[in-house]
């Protein structure tokens, strides 16, 4: 394997030479690059990251956290920041932040600091005050995604109006009967998103001078699985049937619409369906649905992160976009 001594001799500069030219710091003229680069390339010089690492005082290492994986949103976000990070040559280093609090207490005093990394992205995490303090002792770049986090921008949207804006669409078709499909105790932890939802699905209830029924809400794990469950206790009362239901999520939605039609009922005709996501199984469905998308809020996390990185001004936080997606699930109710 060649060195960086090889490469410094075929192009007839000195190691340090190389070193600036090849990283990208120092003053290197066109016509010395050109030569660096030429002679890299033949001897497959590859830099080296820790030696890198060491002289700059950084590793080209984001650290992520999360509290889960195996959900589409957080696989969809990471996705995004895997991506651009990539772009611009840095690693990714993923930490699954559970609520134990062991395990929690180890990745701020012990895994954050061993993997060297240059900055942070926490992604629907919310942070106690003991692991906010953790996080600015590493005197790192700090952005959040998802939630608000104290002395960090962050990228988040209004759940409340979110979820106002998917039970207004129901309610300007006609629906009276409007059943929601939150989230469960398990769910409603960082930043207490299904509560926040069930609060702007109510708020428009209430706005639309319309009843809220407790006996039209269930809650659910976000996945299809048990939204499936829950729209068929829903759609099977005798008497309270809803005729359109707001599912917290698009899987939870999907999986309501499954439901609905082994039950013998027909979509849109007999039940409108809306979710939030705008899932990659979404249109397939034709479910109408609230748009986020997180491919893109991981980018846009990344952009934000590499200002602060690079010496700019950082990035405010700001509120992440979403819109309306009126697919073929949402019609007037029956008459």
């Amino acid at each position: 394997m060649a060195s960086i001594k090889d490469v410094a001799e075929a192009a007839g500069v000195s190691i340090a030479t190389v070193s600036r030219a090849l990283s990208g710091r120092g003053n290197v003229s066109a016509t010395t690059l050109a030569a660096v680069r030429r002679a890299a390339h033949e001897l497959d010089y590859v830099v080296s990251a820790s030696a890198s690492g060491l002289a700059s005082g950084r590793t080209r290492n984001i650290g992520v956290l999360v509290p889960m994986i195996n959900r589409w949103y957080y696989a969809s976000v990471l996705e995004g920041i895997s991506a651009a990070l990539m772009r611009e040559g840095y690693d990714t280093t993923l930490y699954q932040l559970s609520k134990e609090v062991d395990q929690r207490e180890k990745v701020f005093s012990d895994f954050l600091l061993r993997q060297r990394v240059d900055a942070v992205i926490a992604v629907n995490v919310e942070l106690g005050e003991a692991e906010m303090k953790a996080l600015h002792a590493l005197d790192k770049p700090l952005v959040g995604v998802g939630g608000p986090l104290p002395g960090a921008p962050t990228l988040f949207w209004d759940e409340e109006a979110v979820a106002a804006l998917a039970t207004e669409h129901l309610i300007a078709l006609g629906h009276t009967r409007i059943a929601h499909i939150g989230g469960s105790q398990e769910t409603d932890q960082d930043f207490h998103l299904p509560t926040r939802r069930r609060a702007g699905y109510e708020r428009a209830m209430r706005e639309a001078s319309l009843p809220v029924d407790d006996r039209l809400y269930l809650g659910a794990d976000f996945s299809m699985a048990q939204g499936y469950q829950a729209a068929k206790q829903l759609l099977g009362h005798p008497v309270n049937r809803p005729t359109a239901i707001f599912a917290a999520s698009d899987e939870m939605a999907i999986g309501a619409m499954l439901a609905a039609r082994d039950l013998g009922l027909q979509l849109p005709h007999d039940l409108s369906v809306i979710g939030i996501d705008n899932h990659e199984l979404a249109d397939m469905f034709g479910l109408t649905t609230i748009e986020q998308r997180p491919h893109q809020q991981g980018e846009t996390a990344v952009a934000m992160l590499l200002r602060t990185i690079r010496g700019l001004e950082p990035a405010a936080g700001h509120p992440i976009e979403h819109r309306l997606i009126v697919r073929s699930s949402t019609t007037r109710p029956p008459a």
